[in-house]
């Protein structure tokens, strides 16, 4: 079920708020939620507009939302917000749509907006489970090549989407930094492993998926609905230390290699916002399957991807202190995922796991074709073999403490406004 096109999306939209006329990522076009508290006040609903931030609960308190949406609209997290119905979603959307692009409730709206400079961002939601995938296949093969070089994807991943259930409380929101994470490591030299830092920390270019209205337990979720079970996307950093990953990924898959921090943006762009920039799935390879039934809708194929371009920038310690702009390691398109966002959806409830309002699952590393859009440092280092060479002459193979990973996305499509995600970065701390 997709999300119509309709007048929130007009180009010609524009709003009284001036900085967001133009806006890189908040446009009027876009409208995400966040949580977020002014100084020194409590965290409460919000809504991104260019440079500010409307504030959701003072809405609400001055009846100027839908009622359908008012108490929603009052908590410190988006999970009954993201719980609405459907059509509850696209009506409050349409009334902020309104508010800030009608000249004639400037009066009544400005009062409540904030410099988002001057406030804290807070996770979007309550996280109850989180669940990480591996659809990025770009990403599968070139991993695969260095675990299994004469098998680098196994026999399951073009019927699954892979996935294995992370650690939800380690979800941080951007901003908030990583420490290195201690662990057993067994270098090839060495005869048994050792208990130290991570010496091959690394990042991972992945959206994130937040689930709005859910499904009880031991029902599932048909594909053709699917759709309406997103509540909207952020972009997602799961930070892995890839050492600790080699020596205990098998038999069970990934653990503390992965659960030790991940980090999300702050601001969640609505499933609405995303309407325009909907594409045709890529079609497979000549000679792979064709997706099981319960996998398969035509109107997912046609419309079930996104055109996002995706961008990795990194900072170290050095440039910082220099002053210099961040360097640009990679960029490539979300289209590179071999699974659509409903198919995880569906995979993920077909046997009839609840879901529930809030429970954030990430797509896994999202890798282009060719190395300009690797999404990993252990791709475009070739396991740390081919360290990456940065202007100030500095050399990467994995990331050293001081460093600061920042992931950037935006939609663009003929006719429509560019929308964008915000920022989702975070700075490596020594290990404690």
């Amino acid at each position: 079920m997709r999300r119509p096109v309709d007048e929130t999306h007009d180009p010609a939209r524009t709003s009284w708020v001036a900085s967001a006329n133009g806006h890189r990522d908040f446009p009027v076009q876009n409208l995400p939620y966040g949580i977020f508290s002014p100084a020194g006040e409590a965290a409460r609903a919000g809504v991104a507009i260019g440079d500010a931030i409307l504030d959701l609960r003072a809405c609400a308190a001055a009846g100027l939302l839908p009622a359908t949406a008012r108490e929603a609209c009052r908590d410190d997290t988006l999970n009954v917000l993201m719980a609405l119905a459907t059509a509850d979603r696209a009506t409050l959307r349409q009334r902020l749509s309104t508010i800030l692009s009608d000249p004639a409730m400037e009066g009544m709206a400005a009062p409540l907006l904030h410099d988002s400079a001057a406030c804290a961002m807070h996770l979007p939601a309550r996280i109850g489970d989180y669940t990480d995938f591996y659809v990025g296949i770009h990403h599968a093969n070139n991993v695969g090549r260095q675990f299994r070089p004469d098998n680098p994807l196994l026999p399951n991943y073009k019927y699954v989407p892979i996935g294995y259930h992370g650690r939800a409380s380690s979800v941080r929101v951007s901003g908030e930094p990583a420490v290195r994470p201690r662990g057993q490591r067994k270098p090839p030299e060495a005869g048994a492993p050792r208990f130290e830092a991570t010496q091959r920390l690394d990042y991972e270019l992945e959206l994130g998926v937040w689930i709005g209205e859910g499904n009880a337990l031991g029902t599932s979720i048909a594909i053709g609905d699917a759709e309406r079970h997103i509540a909207g996307l952020s972009l997602f950093n799961d930070w892995s230390a890839r050492d600790f990953q080699a020596w205990e990924y098998q038999p069970l898959g990934p653990f503390l290699a992965k659960n030790f921090h991940s980090t999300v943006s702050p601001w969640v762009v609505t499933t609405e916002a995303l309407a325009p920039f909907r594409v045709a799935q890529p079609s497979r390879p000549e000679g792979d399957p064709a997706p099981l039934p319960y996998l398969w809708d035509a109107d997912d194929q046609a419309h079930g991807a996104l055109d996002l371009t995706l961008e990795v920038f990194l900072l170290t310690a050095a440039m910082r202190a220099a002053g210099a702009a961040p360097v640009r390691l990679s960029r490539g398109p979300a289209t590179s995922m071999y699974w659509t966002l409903a198919q995880i959806v569906t995979h993920h409830a077909s046997n009839g796991c609840n879901l529930n309002p809030g429970d954030l699952l990430g797509t896994g590393t999202i890798s282009a074709a060719t190395r300009e859009g690797f999404g990993s440092l252990l791709e475009l280092t070739t396991g740390g073999r081919d360290p990456v060479a940065l202007p100030n002459g500095e050399q990467r193979g994995f990331l050293e403490d001081g460093d600061e990973i920042i992931l950037r996305a935006s939609a663009d499509a003929d006719g429509f406004v560019p929308i964008g995600f915000g920022e989702c970065r975070a700075i490596i701390l020594p290990a404690r």
